[in-house]
């Protein structure tokens, strides 16, 4: 540790060290996920993503990503599944979070499932020593999701 002469205090370069586990990384951050797993390498499709989000650590090889991807199951063609993605790459392992559902589902179900994947990013970039700002999308109306105009 290194002190600063005039004032005793540590130096804000001094390292820090933790014990993390990917059991308390899955508590800490992904409890509201649907489904949660670790491993050695992503899961993620590439050809699949719509948006991609990393936060590296240059230094260390770690980095925090969150990724928006569509897929469908082989065996029910016919279901599109929107999928959030959290993956927390520290060392070799790999602690990944999915909240997913139908890509149907009400407005609703996108902004819950939305707002929690980007919550658990924003929390893990902490981890990192990365900061997250938020930004405005605009997305454009699709005629079928509109409600149509009534008159009483």
């Amino acid at each position: 540790m290194t002190l600063d002469r005039d004032t005793g205090e540590p130096d804000w370069d001094t390292p820090l060290s933790l014990t993390l586990t990917p059991g308390l990384l899955i508590h800490a951050l992904m409890s509201t996920a649907g489904a949660v797993h670790t491993g050695w390498s992503s899961c993620i499709d590439e050809t699949l993503v719509l948006t991609n989000q990393v936060a590296m650590d240059d230094q260390a090889g770690h980095y925090v990503r969150l990724v928006e991807q569509e897929f469908v199951e082989d065996d029910r063609p016919d279901m599109v599944w929107h999928d959030w993605t959290l993956e927390v790459r520290i060392g070799s392992v790999l602690t990944t979070g999915h909240w997913q559902f139908p890509a149907t589902s009400h407005p609703s179900e996108w902004d819950w499932n939305a707002r929690e994947a980007e919550r658990a990013f924003e929390r893990a970039c902490v981890l990192i020593g990365r900061r997250v700002r938020r930004g405005i999308r605009v997305e454009e109306p699709i005629l079928d999701d509109m409600p149509r105009a009534r008159r009483h």
